[in-house]
């Protein structure tokens, strides 16, 4: 019997960090291949793996099994491409991750259980036929063919023991309860999309790479709790997700799934529109982001009462983020049991994270709830760059704080983190090394904060900018020995009386970089010193005379004429004229330049 070949298939990851990466370059390089002399195989595109430190990614698949290789240009991909398909040969130095043999980047995998992102990296997000061959709506099928009441639905979501991914941690299956049990002849589902936090960009990738899986969640909350309509709000600064949410909407119309009676069973139908927003931080906030939609000023609202009860158009509304949607027909189809036996025994399942900063591996990450930051870092993140030593990890963004690498032990679960006087967040974790200043990162997330503020709340508007001013006095060398007691008073009084989310939570990386990183503002205030040096008013720059070449590259480069000397002579650097801006440090090739 004839043995048929199976046709190889080249993948190109093309999520947004990919295409940053060049990836579409290269996409382009393999179309033009097609067809070449042995060049036999189906071209296909995905979305971002997770390894985002390695793209662009190309991944072959053969009945050999799998290969997935790294920084693929569209220089390097055509040499890689012509060893595999024509010599049949592994390009070894390239090959980060395979099925058959140990990649140089398998070890990023080890630890992951992907739930949410069980499907991104892995199918054409742009197919329906490739998100129903991977299992999309199934679960909704499950519901309705079975005849599982809205009760029963609400039931297994809260027996999963999922939280809201978005930063809250409120039970999800509670949450769907109380909507649910709210009487009107008008209901309506909310997607959270307004993925702002510095650092974030596991909602993008989610959308990007699955949005049949949040569609398909949407839908299962909504015959929960009795809508049939829903909302996915989403930053336009996200062209990409919006793009593929659109198409996926479409192909969701078009085969029966939206905008019709789904089952003979049941009279239920439910369709989906996407928002755009303007990226205002505050529309996170969940009555913030119903105003916006209705097409007022994205400002909060004082609750009670509450979405649940009056939302959107005043109608009962359910708002959960994009992970917690994905995380639904998972649930549905494996059973809550399944999702219980992940995490912990408050945190259930798995979390993504979005690794960025002074990392190795900058990426997206899903672990079982529970593992250490130190775990996330060092064994997943590869550790920090450059070999410096791991300070700490701003975690929950700009309503987060910062941990310490002291506390690098703390197990990532809603109350370990909170009590370190950060919060989960919705998942980005920036970590730091020994050169980052904390009370310049205490500042660039007040200040961005300050910003994003609405203005409605006095404390927010008016307190934030206090805090603010206070800081950029302190790292400026103008610090008063009152200013850590005034920061940590106005905090207290900031937190205690806005009105929403982003006003309660704009003190934390303030308030966590004074407790864990006090003596870095003594030194600033006392000792008009930077001990990071990192703050350039605090910064005394000399050359030493025994390191100096005389080569003049840092006369040459100086913009304000600062530094004097002749050539093969010591160079001197006049103080007065000295502007602080680093960049005799920066170009001498000798270490002669001295920072202080």
């Amino acid at each position: 019997m004839e043995t048929k070949t199976i046709k190889p298939k080249v993948i190109v990851g093309l999520g947004s960090c990919g295409i940053a990466a060049g990836a579409s370059k290269t996409y382009e390089k393999v179309k033009q291949m097609l067809g070449m002399p042995g060049f036999d195989f189906e071209l296909e595109r995905t979305s971002c793996i997770g390894m985002c430190y390695k793209e662009p990614l190309v991944e072959i698949r053969d009945e050999h099994g799998s290969v997935i290789y790294g920084d693929m240009t569209e220089d390097k991909v055509i040499e890689t491409l012509s060893k595999h398909l024509l010599s049949h040969e592994i390009d070894n130095e390239n090959a980060v991750s395979a099925s058959t043999f140990k990649g140089t980047e398998d070890y990023f995998f080890d630890g992951q259980v992907k739930i949410a992102l069980r499907n991104c990296g892995l199918i054409d997000p742009e197919s329906l036929e490739a998100s129903e061959e991977a299992g999309a709506y199934q679960a909704i099928k499950k519901i309705l063919n079975n005849s599982l009441s809205p009760a029963q639905v609400i039931e297994m979501v809260t027996a999963s023991g999922l939280r809201g991914r978005g930063g809250g941690g409120f039970p999800t299956g509670l949450k769907w309860k109380f909507a649910a049990q709210s009487e009107s002849d008008e209901k309506y589902i909310i997607c959270n999309a307004d993925e702002g936090d510095p650092g974030a960009f596991m909602d993008r990738s989610l959308l990007e790479g699955d949005p049949h899986a949040v569609l398909e969640g949407m839908m299962i909350g909504g015959y929960a709790i009795g809508a049939q309509k829903g909302y996915i709000y989403c930053r336009a600064e996200y062209p990409l997700a919006i793009k593929r949410l659109n198409i996926a909407i479409e192909q969701a119309r078009a085969k029966g799934y939206l905008g019709r009676k789904l089952s003979d069973n049941t009279d239920f139908s439910f369709d989906i529109i996407v928002k755009e927003g303007a990226g205002a931080f505050v529309c996170g906030e969940e009555t913030a982001l119903i105003a916006s939609i209705e097409g007022r000023r994205g400002m909060p609202r004082k609750r009670p009462p509450f979405p649940a009860v009056s939302g959107l158009w005043g109608k009962p509304t359910n708002i959960n983020n994009v992970e917690t949607w994905a995380n639904v027909p998972w649930i549905i189809n494996h059973g809550p049991e399944a999702y219980a036996a992940y995490g912990t025994e408050k945190s259930k399942g798995t979390k993504v994270f979005a690794l960025t900063g002074k990392i190795r591996n900058g990426g997206l990450v899903e672990v079982p709830m529970g593992v250490t930051i130190n775990d996330i870092i060092f064994k997943l993140g590869g550790g920090i760059k450059s070999g410096k030593a791991f300070k700490a990890v701003q975690l929950g963004g700009p309503s987060g704080g910062c941990i310490p690498a002291s506390l690098g032990h703390t197990p990532v679960d809603y109350d370990s983190v909170n009590a370190t006087g950060a919060i989960m967040g919705s998942g980005g974790m920036v970590v730091m090394d020994e050169t980052t200043c904390m009370v310049d990162l205490a500042k660039f997330f007040l200040h961005f904060t300050q910003e994003e503020s609405c203005g409605k709340c006095t404390f927010c508007r008016v307190g934030t900018k206090r805090m603010l001013e206070i800081l950029e006095r302190i790292t400026e060398g103008k610090g008063k020995p009152e200013d850590i007691e005034t920061l940590e008073t106005l905090a207290a009084q900031i937190k205690n009386n806005s009105l929403c989310g982003l006003g309660q939570t704009a003190p934390n990386p303030v308030l966590t970089t004074l407790r864990y990183f006090r003596e870095e503002y003594e030194a600033h205030i006392y000792e008009k010193r930077c001990p990071a040096k990192v703050c350039k008013p605090l910064l005394h720059y000399s050359i030493d005379p025994d390191k100096c070449t005389g080569c003049t590259v840092c006369a040459v480069k100086c913009p304000s004429d600062a530094i004097s000397g002749n050539r093969k002579e010591v160079h001197h650097i006049n103080q007065e004229a000295c502007i602080q801006c680093g960049e005799c440090y920066q170009v001498c090739r000798f270490e002669a330049v001295l920072v202080e």
